[in-house]
């Protein structure tokens, strides 16, 4: 079989101008319309699926109203409490932890995973304990916290590391055991050694899994904010998500639980579709692992 060259330089062109084009997502083509309902249509039906059965099982009367309400009386008191300010105030006093304590866990785990990706022996010294705090429930952190740091955010803020760090560490390092050894070698033949092999080829290499740490920290650092909110009551530290929910616990209004728990929910959905979502496609676009452009 006769192998074609291409001796000269606009046939090289040629080839890979077509290859592009092949590898090119038809999708693009999509009307941006049809591209936004496939994307909002399935999850609005699903939700009004689910109001659907909530009120199916509030009318069939299995649990009295106190216990049990109804979508409308739990949209009225998200009414209410958003035009009372309780619902803004609590949204903003928790997202402000979120993010202070997500982006100390950040820098705090992309460090410690660094350091264990780059440093065999130090892996295997701390690597099983990262893991096993991974798997450790943030709530469990909350007693020891409040007898260190007392009823004050330093006792939430350390929850909210112990949580995320190790997720963010293990994330990391994930990436970096996925790197082929050759572009650690390229890079060294071209020059970049030591932090410069990290910045330039390392970290870029293992961003996908690093990208899935941080995802996965992000959902360990909400989730332990709302345990230590929730655990660690006090008029002096304000009012979050977490604290609103346990006053609906101490007064028995079940209605401000329930309207508590979603407004946790849509926070944590909004992050993920308004941030993560986003950067995850980009990436995997951007290293042809998807076709998808949604």
């Amino acid at each position: 079989m006769a192998v074609e060259t291409f001796t000269h330089p606009d046939d090289a062109r040629a080839l890979e101008a077509g290859l592009d084009a092949l590898d090119t997502p038809t999708a693009q083509g999509a009307p941006r319309w049809r591209r936004v309902s496939r994307a909002v249509i399935p999850p609005l039906v699903a939700t009004a699926l689910l109001i659907a059965v909530w009120q199916l099982v509030f009318l069939s009367g299995i649990k009295p109203s106190y216990l049990l309400p109804s979508p409308a009386m739990v949209w009225d008191t998200l009414v209410k409490a958003f035009q009372d300010g309780s619902a803004w105030a609590a949204i903003s006093n928790s997202l402000q932890r979120a993010a202070i304590g997500f982006v100390a866990s950040v820098v705090i785990g992309t460090l410690l995973g660094l350091f264990m990706a780059t440093i065999p022996l130090v892996r295997l010294g701390i690597g099983p304990i990262v893991s096993g705090l991974q798997s450790l429930p943030s709530v469990a952190w909350v007693p020891a916290a409040i007898i260190w740091f007392g009823l004050s955010d330093a006792t939430i803020y350390a929850v909210v590391l112990l949580g995320a760090v190790p997720s963010i560490a293990n994330g990391l390092l994930a990436g970096v055991d996925q790197v082929p050894p050759l572009y650690l070698r390229v890079g060294r033949v071209l020059g970049a050694r030591g932090f410069s092999s990290i910045r330039h080829v390392l970290l870029p290499a293992a961003f996908p899994g690093y990208l899935a740490g941080l995802k996965q920290g992000w959902a360990f650092a909400w989730r332990s904010l709302m345990a230590a909110e929730l655990i660690t009551y006090s008029p002096q530290l304000g009012s979050g998500l977490g604290q609103l929910l346990n006053i609906g616990r101490e007064v028995s209004d079940m209605s401000l639980v329930m309207a508590s728990i979603i407004l946790i929910l849509f926070v944590g959905i909004a992050i993920e579709l308004l941030f993560f979502g986003p950067l995850e496609r980009r990436v995997l676009r951007s290293r042809g692992l998807t076709g998808r452009t949604g």
